[in-house]
């Protein structure tokens, strides 16, 4: 095949996957030469090589058969003036789907790989159609109480043994460590049990290869290949909801592997039985092992992962100080969202770096901005009289009604500087909120609170956990 062909041939890569792919996969890659049916590429790094044969493979392979190249693989290879190693295969076998297998040579932290023939092949690494983040492993998950049970569940399968629970399913809203979870799983047990058949994929890949299948009738071949797995992971299965063919054969497939004693492990965004538009019998099927729930975060949690996080990034930028208090300020005030934490550290040392400042309160500010606005939750005067009403253990009509004995009287204090300090209502609108007070009997409330902080140290301490339980 000449440089001519390959650059005709890339056009029409041009119009199928759009510009934006094209400039960051396609253009990148360097083709060398066709070989005994091997088209191989040179690639500026293992990544893209990994993440072109998973997504791309298929299709490249199709352009070469419809170019009238004889082209049954793959082969992508690191550049010269990079370190020099192989780095996936993929091979375009009798199946819809394309074979991507590791020399076996290779080192075992460039990928893992996806078999459509994964019974009949002798034992190879572990099977996935999506790639693994690398920064996503146990050692790399900051554990607290909000996500111990999690962990430890998640820790237990990883380990192998005999299946205690089956299916696993981590359900969680975003950016509480539910991916980073199943990612460290499928790197524990490569570890542990490097001949295991382990498949990772997100839901929408799971449907994708399914449409696949039924549109070039290749059902046989789907069925063995997700069926010979030993460790089934599939990723945000509320994208399966509604879809109802989909749905069948994941349940078949489902029930075929609990037959076979094999690991399923699944992940989603509430619990199984509040996904909408899920089958009853797929819900009964994921209700019948552990279900775990990532809670949010609390405050220390938020704490300890910054603080994990700022050691790695002291390793990019080692002259880089941050000053007391700023990792303390980010973790009350980005309180939703792990992964926003984690990028508001981020851009923090970059800018940092780029002005030569400390990272102190001001530029946290100015460079956080934006972030620190999307990221303000409004607290409400409901929200904070039902937490101060759980917290002391009385009614909540005892907190806004007119009995004045201490035991009512103190928490009803607390919960008006609360809503004072917390909330942007004023002392008139607070006021009314309690009963219909004035805004006087609010005002001596939020001074009688700050007066005894000072000198009581169990209500400065009642008024410093409820605040953290808001704003968590």
């Amino acid at each position: 095949m000449t440089e001519e062909k390959w650059g005709q041939l890339r056009t029409r890569l041009l119009k199928t996957v759009g510009q934006n792919n094209f400039t960051t996969w396609i253009e990148p890659l360097e083709f060398n030469s066709v070989d005994d049916g091997v088209a191989v590429f040179h690639v500026p790094t293992n990544f893209m090589g990994n993440y072109v044969s998973q997504n791309f493979a298929d299709l490249i392979l199709h352009e070469f058969s419809l170019s009238g190249e004889p082209v049954q693989r793959l082969a992508f290879r690191v550049a010269a003036n990079s370190p020099a190693r192989p780095v996936r295969q993929v091979e375009q076998p009798a199946e819809p789907f394309a074979e991507m297998q590791e020399p076996s040579n290779a080192s075992a932290n460039t990928g893992m790989s996806l078999s459509s023939k994964a019974a009949a092949a002798a034992p190879m690494d572990t099977l996935q159609a999506a790639p693994l983040d690398p920064r996503f492993t146990f050692d790399n998950f900051v554990v607290g109480k909000p996500n111990e049970l999690a962990h430890a569940a998640a820790r237990r399968v990883a380990e192998g043994g005999p299946v205690t629970f089956n299916p696993l399913v981590l359900y969680g809203g975003v950016g509480l460590g539910k991916t980073h979870l199943m990612h460290a799983i499928a790197w524990e047990i490569t570890v542990q049990n490097p001949n295991l058949n382990v498949l990772y994929l997100s839901a929408e890949q799971f449907m994708y290869r399914f449409v696949q299948a039924l549109r070039e009738r290749k059902m046989m071949d789907f069925k063995h290949l997700f069926r010979s797995v030993d460790v089934l992971m599939v990723d945000d299965v509320q994208f399966i909801a509604g879809k109802d063919s989909t749905q069948e054969e994941f349940f078949h497939t489902f029930n075929a592997l609990v037959d076979q004693n094999k690991q399923i492990i699944i992940s989603a965004d509430r619990a199984p039985g509040e996904i909408k538009d899920l089958e009853d019998r797929v819900k009964s099927r994921l209700q019948c092992g552990l279900v775990v729930d990532l809670h949010p975060t609390d405050y220390e949690l938020r704490l300890g992962i910054l603080q994990t996080k700022v050691q790695l990034q002291q390793k990019t930028y080692p002259d880089l100080e941050i000053a007391d208090g700023v990792l303390e300020f980010l973790a009350h005030r980005i309180s939703t969202n792990v992964r926003v934490l984690e990028g508001a550290l981020t851009r923090l040392f970059a800018f940092a770096s780029l002005v030569g400042r400390e990272i102190d309160m001001d530029l946290t500010q100015d460079c956080l901005a934006d972030v620190l606005r999307a990221s303000e939750r409004k607290i409400t005067v409901e929200e904070i009289q039902r937490k101060v009403s759980e917290y002391y253990n009385i009614r909540m009509s005892d907190i806004i009604g007119p009995k004045r004995l201490r035991s009512y009287a103190r928490p009803r204090q607390v919960a008006m500087y609360l809503c004072k300090k917390l909330t942007s209502r004023s002392l008139p609108e607070i006021g009314r909120r309690f009963g219909g007070r004035d805004h006087t009997t609010v005002m001596h409330g939020v001074r009688r609170i700050e007066e005894l902080k000072s000198t009581d140290g169990q209500i400065a301490e009642d008024v410093e956990m409820l605040r953290r339980s808001l704003e968590s």
